[in-house]
């Protein structure tokens, strides 16, 4: 059997669990980029993500007795969510190894779905910790392993959105902008617009933190990364499946890497100009069309929206990252003479009129004639940060500039 034909089974078999989701023409968009752009609204499946399409359909797909030995699964929340609320519907119990940096909402909301069907634990700091921790459950108590994305079920379960696209437009689709984790969802999406839209271009969305695929691809075999950025946690892993590296090895027409700021302000230009809600791994294929702007022009492009499990606690966390990202946010190590009207001086001769000083930290040392402060700054601007930099020279205050310096940075301002 083809895996196109197991992606039309998986259809079948999800029918009445996963919603067929709209595929929606945004405006916004659409206007901004000179094209017609639509968003596959995944965020809005019960368990608020695609996830449920694999898993159901590789859970409903297991023997009578692999169901009665339960199923285990390893994730950083979309799939763990997937997963219970699958066994809930099947009455089946689960095992779900989460690592101990999962947001705490994507807990709860696995628990919400699970209910009495899942216990959950929480294991190591990366999906790959926890990954590991679930593979010794397996083996010790005999458990089928429900994979997130390397598995030919699971996969076509994720494929059913490709097909979706397709029965709900009858305009021919140019790009499918489409965001890799593990690399299930575009394997199955490759899977359906190879046979059925072979002249679609589908187009692979990493953060720039977690670029397995793309590595992987440009190294001609799966690798393993050393490490990760793990903020966009659903599509963090330091290795891709050996199965979708494959498939989209072979079928992927480009792999972009995204920055995480960039993600960021996506995830906030969403909130606030269509009222949309999206974690950050939601966002990846949507921020990635800047770096397609003059090529879509006039095309039809669909971009994945693959959830809105997103905590709010973290939205000044991403507030940050996406001024750092737009140059709106600068923090410096100043030298400030330990007299009275250094700081007046410093906000009424270096500060322009739209800049705000938004963190300060100064520990005054009476011994010395001069004592650090962490400054940070937020502009209005991005261009103001030459004027801001020329007049801190202008009136000799001495500085090292901190955006620069990850180390140092993370240590002060984190």
């Amino acid at each position: 059997m083809s895996l196109l034909t197991k992606v039309y089974q998986a259809q079948k078999n999800i029918l009445g669990v996963a919603v067929h989701t709209p595929l929606v023409k945004n405006e916004n968009l659409s206007v901004a980029f000179e094209a017609n752009v639509y968003l596959k609204r995944e965020d809005l499946q019960p368990v608020r993500s695609y996830k449920l399409r694999g898993a159901f359909n590789k859970i409903v797909s297991l023997s009578a007795a692999e169901q009665a030995r339960g199923v285990v699964c390893a994730s950083a929340g979309n799939h763990a969510q997937g997963v219970a609320y699958a066994c809930h519907q099947l009455n089946i119990q689960a095992t779900i190894y989460m690592p101990v940096t999962t947001p705490q909402q994507k807990v709860k909301q696995v628990k919400l779905f699970g209910k009495d069907k899942v216990e959950v634990i929480l294991s190591g700091d990366t999906f790959d910790d926890a990954f590991y921790q679930a593979s010794e459950h397996c083996t010790a108590n005999q458990a089928v392993f429900i994979h997130p994305f390397d598995d030919e079920y699971v996969i076509a379960g994720q494929g059913t959105v490709g097909l979706e696209m397709l029965q709900d437009t009858t305009l021919p689709i140019d790009y499918v902008f489409v965001p890799i984790g593990g690399g299930g969802l575009a394997s199955g999406i490759c899977t359906v617009f190879e046979e059925l839209s072979p002249t679609t271009k589908i187009i692979g969305v990493e953060p720039m933190g977690a670029t397995s695929m793309k590595t992987s691809i440009e190294n001609k075999e799966n690798t393993t990364l050393l490490s990760i950025d793990k903020f966009v946690d659903g599509a963090a892993v330091k290795r891709v499946g050996d199965l979708p590296f494959e498939i989209c090895s072979n079928k992927l027409s480009d792999v972009l890497a995204i920055p995480e700021g960039k993600v960021c302000t996506e995830i906030l230009r969403l909130y606030n100009e269509d009222a949309l809600v999206v974690e950050p791994a939601g966002a990846l294929s949507i921020a990635a069309l800047e770096q397609y702007k003059e090529v879509i022009k006039g095309k039809n492009v669909v971009c994945v929206v693959s959830g809105s499990n997103n905590d709010i606690t973290r939205t000044e966390e991403i507030k940050e990252r996406s001024l750092l990202y737009e140059g709106l946010k600068h923090y410096f190590i100043i030298n400030f003479p330990q007299r009275p009207g250094a700081l007046k001086k410093f906000v009424n001769c270096v500060l322009g009129e739209n800049d705000d000083i938004t963190y300060f930290q100064f520990t005054k040392k009476n011994s010395r004639e001069s004592g650090p402060a962490v400054v940070g700054v937020e502009l209005k601007n991005s261009e103001d940060f030459l004027m801001l930099e020329q007049q801190l020279k202008t009136h000799n205050f001495s500085y090292r500039y901190l955006n620069g310096n990850e180390d140092l940075f993370t240590q002060l301002i984190g």
